[in-house]
């Protein structure tokens, strides 16, 4: 996927209106203060550094995070709808934390974290269109995210902390000692950092597919293609409205 230039503006427009419709009072101010300052280099950073990725685009950044956002809420209704226990963490934690999961992904202060990669032949053989920057100190995203969060003077609560840090799960082997957990005494006291892992693993399946998908011809396999399928369509449907009504 390739954004125009009126797709870029119109994402960042979203993500602004977003912290402001969320947010109140200082932190919204701190808040758009630092995305005023990573404007310019935020909105053309891509999500990941291979094609087969996800979102490996200028842009993707940002529409991954929106996407993240959506997922995160869609979770937390289908959490909430089923009797998960969601009084322990608002939906402005939530948010917050699915905004800024991937902040380190934009670089530092002052550095891009994904450069483009000058080796021609890997970014045609192998899809690596992007490198880490090397000039960068190593720092995990979530890690670096709130890191610059600090810098900013943002606050954040303990929920959006743990939420922020185990976005990637047990993708990130740091997250096993807190995910991984046997005594009750150390399991998660919130369920609102299982909501952002399905969301983003949910969103960067979304969005490879939709890479792999993209130059495929449109084929409609949904319609039957007789009475007698239609028929079986129909008794499925009427099974499945049995079973979930």
């Amino acid at each position: 996927m390739n954004f125009t230039p009126e797709q870029l503006e119109q994402n960042w427009n979203k993500l602004i209106r977003l912290i402001e419709d969320t947010f109140e009072g200082e932190r919204k101010e701190k808040l758009l203060k630092m995305y005023n300052d990573f404007k310019d280099r935020m909105m053309f950073a891509p999500a990941s550094g291979q094609e087969h990725f996800h979102l490996c685009t200028p842009g993707g950044y940002v529409q991954h995070i929106l996407n993240i956002v959506k997922y995160s809420l869609a979770f937390y209704k289908i959490w909430k709808d089923n009797g998960a226990y969601v009084d322990d963490y608002t939906i402005e934690e939530l948010i917050f934390a699915a905004l800024h999961h991937d902040l380190g992904k934009v670089g530092d202060l002052e550095q891009d974290h994904y450069i483009p990669n000058p080796s021609e032949w890997h970014r045609k053989n192998q899809g690596k269109i992007y490198t880490n920057n090397p000039d960068l100190k190593f720092m995990t995203p979530p890690d670096r995210g709130i890191w610059i969060l600090g810098q900013y003077g943002i606050p954040m609560t303990q929920n959006e902390f743990i939420g922020i840090k185990l976005t990637d799960g047990m993708y990130d082997e740091g997250n096993i000692q807190y995910l991984k957990s046997y005594a009750p005494e150390k399991k998660l006291k919130s369920n609102m950092q299982h909501i952002l892992h399905q969301a983003d693993m949910t969103t960067t399946r979304i969005e490879y597919e939709d890479w792999l998908h993209a130059n495929e011809e449109v084929v409609n396999t949904k319609v039957p293609k007789n009475k007698q399928e239609q028929k079986q369509v129909d008794n499925l449907k009427q099974k499945f409205d049995e079973l979930f009504a």
